[in-house]
């Protein structure tokens, strides 16, 4: 039994910390209703996680949005559910800075045959301040793969919109970080297909839509526990 002096407090007694892969808290309260929050965070466009999106799907609240049957994020944060009603809960909180060997998450805002560029949104797992100037970081062509360089194709890597994990490599100037996938744990993390389905990782450089069976050209970054 908790001995603490929170042990009265009707919510303190019947919080239970989750252990797994998601990496939940949950909250219980005396009238039956639950608080689900994960510490995972997520992307706009990105699903919530399967916890979110049971069905019946739950009510959307703030900073997400349902379409085809999943409830997506339209914002950063983490994802969060209050019995009914789930949310995307913003970062409010000062955010971090990318420095040199920061590893970075965003998403390719534009591409060209040399380089892509990607509006950071996480740096090191804490996500940028809502308030702060939008941040930019480039890969190179020659900065995608360890091997091969000279064969690396930017429209076989990445494309608009796909979520990128990288490593800052030089601060550039003041609004541009170049930015490295070269190496097996980077590169896209999440991307959806030309029919618009989330893709899974097949390969290092192939991605499968699973409703149609088709597959697309990407870095893929290597999953994490694989």
């Amino acid at each position: 039994m908790n001995q603490s002096g929170d042990s009265d407090h009707p919510k303190a007694r019947h919080v239970r910390q989750l252990q797994g892969g998601d990496d939940a808290s949950f909250l219980s309260t005396t009238n039956n209703t639950s608080l689900l929050v994960m510490s995972q965070i997520l992307l706009p466009g990105q699903p919530l996680p399967a916890a979110f999106n049971t069905t019946p799907l739950p009510q959307c609240g703030s900073g997400c949005y349902e379409r085809d049957g999943r409830i997506l994020a339209s914002i950063v944060g983490r994802p969060v559910r209050d019995g009914s009603v789930v949310s995307v809960v913003g970062k409010q909180d000062a955010g971090a800075v990318p420095d040199i060997d920061a590893i970075v998450t965003g998403q390719v805002s534009r591409l060209s045959p040399t380089q892509a560029s990607i509006t950071i949104q996480i740096v090191n797992d804490r996500t940028v301040a809502e308030s702060t100037e939008e941040i930019t970081g480039v890969v190179r062509v020659s900065d995608i793969r360890l091997t091969e360089r000279d064969k690396v194709r930017m429209g076989e890597c990445f494309r608009l919109g796909d979520i990128v994990k990288a490593k800052v490599v030089s601060l550039g100037d003041a609004r541009s970080y170049y930015l490295s996938t070269a190496a097996n744990e980077l590169g896209v993390v999440y991307a959806v297909s030309e029919d618009g389905n989330p893709l899974l990782p097949i390969s290092y450089q192939e991605m499968e839509d699973p409703v149609t069976g088709r597959t697309e050209k990407r870095k893929v970054a290597k999953p994490d526990g694989v």
